[in-house]
């Protein structure tokens, strides 16, 4: 289920996957929340591109540090493959 950032106030929130356009962000929302999984999603900056990088906006997806092994295990059964931990957005 889809979570307030109050949610992460206790915890620091571990980043599980960057949607770069909004039906895989919609898509991967409506299976989150069908698994019954806990996750945050803000929108932010990230580099994209092999040769001519450039900055995109993206939907992060995060989760509790306790169930981050357990969200990264189902988006791989889904078919998504999470986002690389050190991964990170771009500062502004």
């Amino acid at each position: 289920m889809r979570r307030e950032p109050e949610f992460f106030d206790d915890a620091e929130p571990k980043l599980i996957y960057i949607a770069k356009k909004l039906n895989e962000s919609l898509k991967l929302e409506g299976l989150l929340t069908e698994a019954g999984l806990d996750y945050g999603v803000e929108a932010d900056k990230y580099r994209g591109g092999m040769i001519f990088q450039t900055e995109r906006v993206g939907a992060f997806f995060y989760v509790r540090p306790e169930s981050e092994a357990m969200a990264r295990e189902f988006l791989v059964g889904k078919g998504f493959s999470p986002t690389e931990e050190k991964q990170e957005k771009v500062s502004s």
